[in-house]
């Protein structure tokens, strides 16, 4: 099993959840981050004062799939959340060694 840690534009995330559910990809986990990359952010001015304003919000989903699933849950979050412009996102993926549901104790691909 792979866990997929995908950083996209809160624009996204609807989009994302609707391509999930139909691609029958269940459980996610959604947590709304701030960082920054290459973006580097933007120059505002606060009481005629420059900021550089380089953490931008962002939203992070969390997959857990077995391994024949990962690099067609990678290409569905490319499609999906793609605009082609500098702060689209990135996806990480890591491997999982475990996985127990609490309330059965049952674990393996079973439990995801």
């Amino acid at each position: 099993m792979k866990k997929i840690e995908a950083i996209v534009r809160p624009a996204k995330l609807e989009a994302l959840k609707d391509a999930f559910l139909e691609a029958g990809i269940k459980g996610m986990t959604i947590s709304q981050v701030q960082g920054c990359g290459n973006q580097h952010g933007w120059k505002e001015y606060y009481r005629g004062s420059e900021v550089i304003v380089n953490i931008l919000l962002k939203i992070m989903l969390t997959v857990v799939v077995e391994d024949d699933k990962v690099n067609s849950t990678v290409e569905l979050i490319c499609n999906t959340a793609r605009t082609g412009e500098v702060g689209d996102g990135k996806i990480f993926v890591s491997p999982v060694e475990q996985v127990v549901r609490i309330r059965t104790g049952e674990s393996g691909e079973g439990a995801v």
